[in-house]
C-alpha cells in the first residue's frame, strides 16, 4: 500500500499540478499506515507469554490485570549418582605401605557410591501480583549407597585397621535401600522488580523456604549384618545385638545391658534436621537471552528426633550440621516464541559453586562407622571430666554418655555444578523441562574431629586431656594449664592424625524431567 501511494508521488513530480492533486488524495491514507509513535495499551485478551522471565525469576502471581489466579503445579523425577574414593592417612611404617601404589598418607580403602532416585513434587500458589507461596516436597524412592573394592583394598585389613586386632569395618559394605518423603519445604517468593512491569529495571526475585523434618532420620543401618547382631542398632546398642546400655555399671564396671526391642528401628530418609533457606536471584532479558545471577544460602537446625542428639558439648568444636553457600550464573536462551500460541522454547546454561562448611554431617562412611562393632568405636565417651586425686583429671560418671551414632566432622569443601536444561512451553497450560548435570567435588576429609576445643577453657581439673604439665614442686604437688575442653565426639581411631579418612576424585551426575500444569 505505502509503496504504491509512493509511486503515485514519483510519478505527480514530474507534472506539477498531479502532484498537487496526489498530495491531498492521498494524505489520509498516509495517516492511516504510519507506525504508532507510542506504545498502546494492552488488549484484555492479549496473551502475556512474552511478558515472562526466565524460569529462574519466575513467580506465579495473581489480581494481575485479565488474571487474577496463578496456580502452577509439577511433578518431577531427578536421578543422582554419586561415586569417589575413599582413602585414609598412615602412620606406620608397615612393609609395603610405601611401594605398590599405596602411600603414607592414601591408603586406598573403597570406591564409594550413592544413587538417589527422586520424585520432586511441586506446588506454586499466586497470592498477589509477584508474590507466590511455594510448597515443595521431594519424595525419594530409592536411595542405593555401597562401598566396593578399590584396587585389591578389600584384600588389606590394614587399611580398615582400628585398635589392634579389630576392623572397624569391612568392605565391600552394602547400606539398606532408603526410601521415603525427604522433606517438607514451605517458602515465599517476591518479585521485587519486573522487568515486564518497568522496562528500565531488571527482575528481581528473593525468597526464604523452611524446610521440615516429616519422616524417619537417617539411621546407621548394615544391609548385611555379622550373625547374631541387628541390621539397625541403635547408638547404645555397644554389642549390636538388640541390647543397650542402661547407663549402669556392675561391680566389675562393665556396661549393664537390657533388652530392647528394635523392630521399629529403620535406616530412615530424612537428615533430621529443620532447614531455613535464603535466596536472591536477579535477570535481564536482551532480546533473544536473559543473563542471571544469584545466590542461595541454606542452615540446617537438627531435631531431638535424630541422632545429632539435644545436647551442645562445649568440647565439641562442630556439633551442627554445616553451612552451605551457592553462587548460581547462567544464561537462557530464547530461541523461538509464538505470542499467540503461548509457546516457547529455553535453553538454560547453569554454573553453580557451592561452599560447605565445616560440620557434623552424613558422610559416605555413615552407615559403615555408625554400625560397626568395633570396640573402638561402639564403647561411649563421657562428655565431662573432673578433678581426680593427686592433680589428676578424670571422668565424670554423671556426665552424658556421648555414642558413635555415624556422623562425623567432615571438612569444610567447594563442589563445582555445571548445567543444561531445556524447557518447551507447550501451550498456555502446560510445559516440559528435562536436563542434566555433572558435579566435581573437591577432596576432604570425613573425619576430622580435635581432641580438644581450644576455643572453649575452663579448669584444668575438668579439662581431662587437654591440659598440659606447667610446674611441679618438690613435695609432687603438679600444676597444668588447660589447653581446652575435651571433645567428646573425638575417636582416636578415625580422627588422630594419620587415622583419618577422607574422600578424593567425587564425581555426580544428575538427570530430570519434569511437567508443569499452569492455570
Amino acid at each position: 500500500m505505502r509503496a504504491a501511494i509512493l509511486s503515485s508521488l514519483r510519478l505527480g513530480s514530474r507534472r506539477p499540478q498531479l502532484a498537487v492533486r496526489s498530495a491531498f488524495l492521498v494524505a489520509p491514507l498516509l495517516l492511516c499506515v504510519a507506525p504508532a509513535l507510542a506504545e498502546e495499551p494492552r488488549p484484555a485478551g492479549e496473551p502475556r507469554l512474552m511478558a515472562e522471565p526466565a524460569e529462574v525469576t519466575q513467580v506465579a502471581d495473581a489480581f494481575d490485570d485479565d488474571d487474577p489466579f496463578d496456580l502452577h503445579l509439577s511433578l518431577g523425577y531427578q536421578y543422582s549418582h554419586q561415586s569417589g574414593h575413599i582413602l585414609r592417612e598412615a602412620s606406620f611404617d608397615a612393609q609395603g605401605m610405601s611401594s605398590g601404589g599405596y602411600t603414607k598418607s592414601n591408603m586406598r580403602v573403597a570406591n564409594t557410591s550413592q544413587t538417589v532416585n527422586r520424585l520432586n513434587t511441586r506446588a506454586d500458589l499466586g497470592l498477589y501480583r509477584d508474590v507466590a507461596l511455594v510448597i515443595r516436597m521431594p519424595i525419594v524412592l530409592s536411595d542405593q549407597r555401597s562401598l566396593t573394592d578399590y584396587d585389591g583394598s578389600s584384600r588389606s585389613p590394614t587399611v580398615t585397621e582400628g585398635a589392634p586386632g579389630e576392623s572397624l569395618f569391612s568392605v565391600p559394605f552394602t547400606s539398606p535401600t532408603r526410601s521415603g518423603i525427604e522433606y517438607l519445604a514451605v517458602g515465599l517468593d517476591v518479585g521485587v522488580l519486573n522487568q515486564y512491569r518497568d522496562r528500565t529495571k531488571p527482575t528481581w526475585v528473593i525468597g526464604v523456604e523452611g524446610r521440615f523434618d516429616v519422616s524417619t532420620p537417617m539411621h546407621a543401618c548394615n544391609a548385611q549384618p555379622a550373625a547374631g547382631q541387628v541390621k539397625c542398632a541403635p547408638p547404645g546398642d555397644i554389642n549390636r545385638n538388640g541390647a543397650y546400655d542402661s547407663g549402669a555399671r556392675d561391680s566389675t564396671g562393665q556396661f549393664q545391658l537390657e533388652a530392647s526391642n528394635m523392630s521399629s528401628r529403620n535406616a530412615g530418609v530424612s537428615r533430621g534436621v529443620t532447614g531455613l533457606e535464603f535466596h536472591t536471584m536477579l535477570s535481564r532479558r536482551y532480546k533473544y537471552v536473559e543473563p542471571y545471577g544469584g545466590l542461595r544460602f541454606l542452615a540446617e537446625f537438627p531435631t531431638s528426633k535424630s541422632d545429632y542428639g539435644t545436647s551442645d558439648f562445649k568440647g565439641s568444636p562442630a556439633q551442627r550440621p554445616p553451612l552451605v553457600g551457592t553462587l548460581t550464573t547462567g544464561i537462557a536462551i530464547i530461541p523461538w516464541e509464538v505470542r499467540d500460541g503461548y509457546q516457547r522454547v529455553t535453553f538454560d546454561f547453569r554454573f553453580d559453586g557451592t561452599y560447605r562448611s565445616e560440620g557434623r554431617d552424613y558422610s559416605e562412611l555413615f552407615d559403615a562407622l555408625g554400625s560397626s562393632s568395633s570396640a573402638s568405636l561402639r564403647a561411649p565417651n563421657w562428655a565431662e571430666y573432673q578433678a581426680g586425686p593427686n592433680g589428676t583429671s578424670v571422668v565424670n560418671p554423671r556426665s552424658q554418655k556421648v555414642y558413635m551414632t555415624g556422623l562425623t566432622d567432615v571438612q569444610q569443601h567447594l563442589s563445582n555444578r555445571y548445567s543444561a536444561q531445556f524447557t518447551w512451553q507447550a501451550g498456555r497450560y502446560i510445559k516440559f523441562t528435562f536436563g542434566g548435570a555433572l558435579s566435581v567435588i573437591q577432596g576432604h576429609f570425613i573425619t576430622f574431629d580435635q581432641a580438644c576445643n581450644s576455643a572453649n577453657s575452663g579448669d584444668a581439673g575438668q579439662s581431662g586431656p587437654c591440659r598440659k604439665l606447667t610446674s611441679s614442686s618438690g613435695n609432687g604437688d603438679s600444676v597444668y594449664t588447660t589447653t581446652g575442653t575435651a571433645n567428646p565426639h573425638y575417636r582416636p581411631m578415625i580422627d588422630a592424625v594419620g587415622r583419618r579418612f577422607r574422600v578424593a576424585d567425587s564425581q555426580g551426575f544428575d538427570a530430570w524431567l519434569n511437567a508443569t500444569v499452569m492455570f
